[in-house]
């Protein structure tokens, strides 16, 4: 697989969010090169990159594909606790809504004292 360094992939390659500002996809097709961007300490940044001739169009959002994506952000923003809609993706590292996290402070099983 040929490597080049980071900036210095020739034409008719890019990333997955190169394809999809594109309006592509890389459609099974497998890593064609990828980029490496050295760093001091670190093992190197890479990035992958697929060929721009063999990428497909992305497919057009259908209305179940945006019902299904609109019902699972809903149920994200759906508290636990008190089961109201946060207005907002609930925190994975809080776990309910921030007033209900605030509300009880040391957790659910913590003492009161």
């Amino acid at each position: 697989m040929p490597v080049f360094r980071w900036r210095l992939a020739p034409d008719g390659y890019a990333t997955r969010r190169q394809l999809r500002a594109l309006g592509l996809r890389p459609g099974g097709q497998d890593v064609a090169a990828q980029l490496e961007h050295p760093r001091r300490r670190r093992g190197p940044l890479v990035a992958y990159l697929y060929r721009v001739d063999l990428a497909v169009p992305v497919r057009p959002m259908t209305a179940a594909r945006r019902a299904a994506l609109a019902k699972a952000n809903r149920a994200r923003r759906l508290c636990p606790s008190c089961r109201r809609d946060a207005g907002y993706v609930i925190p994975t590292s809080l776990g309910t809504c921030v007033p209900c996290a605030d509300a009880d402070p040391h957790g659910s099983e913590g003492s009161t004292r």
